[in-house]
Order: C-alpha cells, then structure tokens, then sequence
C-alpha cells in the first residue's frame, strides 16, 4: 500500500514538496517551476470549481484528467499548452511515485493532441555577423552624438555575450550562470550547468575569448574565479540578468536589420543549424548542446534538409 501520509495535513502540502524539489533538488530554472507551478494551481482551480473541493491527489482517477483535458480542448488551448499542463501533472505524480506515496502515475497513456512541427527559426551566417557587429556599430553612434554620458563597457560586454552565446550555443541562463573559474583558456573549453544541474563542457572559439579579455579589460579590476563572467549593469557583484539580455538584443536586432521579435534561443537555433551546415554530426551536437534526447536535436536536421531540397530544385536540370 502506497504512503499517502503526507497528504493528511494541506491538501497543498503536495504541491509544495514538489515546488521545493524542483527549485533545490531538480535546479530546474524559474521558467520551469513558474509554469508547472501555474499548471498544479490551474488544475486545482478547475478540481475546485467542478468538484466542490480541492483535488485529494492520491485519489484521483485516469477518467478525471480525461474531462480535465476535454475541458481544455472547448476553452481552445493551445497543443502546446495543453501538453504543458499535463507534463507538469505527469512530473508531479511521478515525484510522488518516487517517494512511495502512490504506486502508479493516473494519466499514465492517457493519448494528448500531437503538438504542430514548427521548424526553430535560425540566422543566416551573414546575418549572425551582422548581429554580433551591433553592439559595436551602436557604441560608435553613441560616441558621435555624446549627447549624454554612457558606459562603453555595457556595449563591449553585450558584444562578448553575443559571441559566447553563439561560440557555445548556450542557453540564456546559463550564460547568466557562467563564473570565470568555467572557462578553460588553455584548452578553449568552458564549463555549462544545464538544465536539471547537469554539467557539460563545450569548445569556445578563439572570437569569444578575446571578446571577454576586452570586455573584462575596461572593468575597474579584473573578476574573481567565482565571480560572473557578465556583470550587471547596477551591481557589479551580480552576473547581467536575462531579462537585460533579451532587451538588449532587441535593439541589437533592429540596428543589424534583422527581426527585433528574435529571442536569445534563436542564437541557439543558429549554432546548432550552422554546425549541421558543416558537417557536424547529430550526436556531437546533441552533447553540445546539453540535450536529454536525440529527438530534441532532430528537429535542426530538418532545417538541413529543406535547405539541401530548395538547393536541388534550384540547381538540378531535371528536378
């Protein structure tokens, strides 16, 4: 028989083990425990309204999530929200599995809407050395105007963060979390915790590195081993925050002629399609990149192949 225990004292107390856990135990990011916080309390909400009660989670059925998830499907939800929500449960109930209080997950096969493929947008070659060119183009027309006192180093800095990001392929926190003790100077490796506090090293070019040596030669001294690789803009003790990283790069974006709408992730998109581009295989930069599973990296042999397609039907006399 399953320990269900924990459950006598909030109907809450649940949900909160499992909040924790992937706050502390998981190092899942605050993207991750944001949503599937919000799912667990949506599911609550709906449970409340429906069924005069909070859900007593041990005692819920497979047929109770199939009405939940039909009622998704008439409030027109997405694919890719619903699929949200119902991987939150899954994980949640998986947690509880681990820890002896139930035997089985209830929404186990339970078959949801397949989500649409959307092929990841990406930057050409050129347009990536446009972008990475920005920061740079920006500063001189700061300089010329001096209308206004700036700091130069911010641009110097944001010009190393674009090169990192695409030498590496990193995702935007981890950017954010790399300390100097990561880099590797001699070997060109730098040192990544990815998601769930998994620990990979991916080359960095010649490029990036001599980006942060500038960026790091107009600080006032130079960081210590534990200290960010980016400092903030207010607080020197603390690495850039995302949230500067991404409105940075849209004005970026906009001074390279490129769509100012692009997040940091399509800078991921665009290293992973230029490493296919040039022969790299599908495993290497499955490791690259920090994936759990092949699949999650197939989707860029796609971009490959269309391209390869268009080549043909443009190029061959009898497509």
């Amino acid at each position: 028989m399953a320990d269900t225990s924990l459950n006598t004292g909030s109907p809450d107390a649940w949900v909160e083990e499992f909040l924790k856990h992937l706050a502390t135990d998981r190092g899942a990011s605050v993207h991750t425990q944001r949503n599937y916080g919000h799912a667990l309390t949506e599911f609550a909400a709906w449970h409340a309204a429906e069924r005069n009660g909070l859900p007593v989670w041990p005692q819920l059925q497979r047929d109770d999530f199939r009405i939940y998830l039909r009622f998704l499907g008439r409030r027109g939800l997405s694919r890719a929200g619903t699929r949200l929500r119902f991987s939150a449960l899954r994980t949640f109930y998986k947690f509880h599995v681990r820890r002896g209080r139930l035997e089985h997950v209830p929404i186990k096969d339970l078959i949801l809407p397949k989500l649409a493929k959307h092929l990841p947008q990406f930057l050409t070659v050129q347009q990536m050395n446009d972008l990475l060119a920005a920061p740079f183009k920006e500063l001189e027309l700061r300089r010329k105007a001096a209308a206004v006192e700036f700091d130069a180093s911010d641009y110097v800095r944001d010009a190393a963060i674009l090169e990192v990001i695409y030498s590496c392929g990193l995702r935007i926190s981890e950017l954010c979390g790399l300390c100097v003790e990561d880099i590797d100077w001699e070997q060109q490796l730098v040192r990544v915790r990815g998601k769930g506090k998994k620990e990979r090293q991916v080359p960095i070019g010649g490029p990036a590195l001599d980006a942060i040596r500038t960026y790091w030669k107009m600080l006032p001294e130079l960081p210590g081993s534990v200290m960010p690789v980016f400092y903030g803009a207010t607080n020197r003790l603390d690495s850039v925050a995302p949230r500067v990283i991404q409105a940075r790069l849209k004005h970026y974006l906009a001074t390279a002629g490129l769509d100012p709408k692009l997040t940091p992730h399509k800078l991921r998109h665009s290293y992973a399609t230029h490493l296919l581009d040039a022969g790299a295989d599908l495993r290497s930069v499955q490791e690259l990149l920090g994936h759990a599973n092949l699949a999650t990296t197939q989707i860029y042999t796609h971009l490959t192949t269309e391209r390869l397609k268009r080549a043909y039907d443009a190029a061959h006399p009898r497509a």
